[in-house]
């Protein structure tokens, strides 16, 4: 894993002063777990006014670039929020708290979740479903 995406991921974590959804922390948890997960590397890509995208992808992976993509929404930079996306097919959403993109995650289907409240059951249940991708992608399911 190299360390670009880590100083990209540190500039925009010492810009992001207002949280008031507290993304900032979720963001954080996220990226320390997908950081610490064997095999997985990641990749950032800054978009200021748009996005700042946090990707993960897992060498099993032969197809597919990625299991997860950590987007923080900069439209409203006072108040980033998350959204958090798979494909469809890594992952379950039992509680249907997900919305079903067609074709939203590099042409193939998605299921994304936005973190734009502090919502702590929200926090815990996006954390989840980035362990179950983790899982689906070590086992090279794509």
């Amino acid at each position: 894993m190299s360390a670009d995406w880590s100083k990209g991921v540190e500039e925009l974590v010492q810009a992001w002063q207002s949280d008031p959804l507290n993304a900032r922390a979720a963001f954080l948890a996220y990226r320390d777990y997908l950081a610490g997960l064997e095999n997985v590397s990641l990749e950032f890509k800054a978009r200021p006014g748009v996005s700042y995208s946090l990707r993960a992808r897992n060498a099993a992976q032969k197809r597919r670039e990625l299991f997860v993509l950590v987007d923080v929404v900069d439209d409203e930079p006072e108040s980033r929020w998350l959204s958090v996306c798979f494909y469809a097919d890594m992952i379950q959403d039992p509680d249907e708290l997900g919305d079903y993109v067609p074709a939203g995650l590099m042409g193939e289907d998605a299921c994304c979740f936005n973190l734009d409240e502090d919502d702590d059951a929200m926090r815990a249940y996006i954390a989840d479903r980035i362990a179950e991708a983790a899982r689906s992608a070590a086992e090279g399911k794509e």
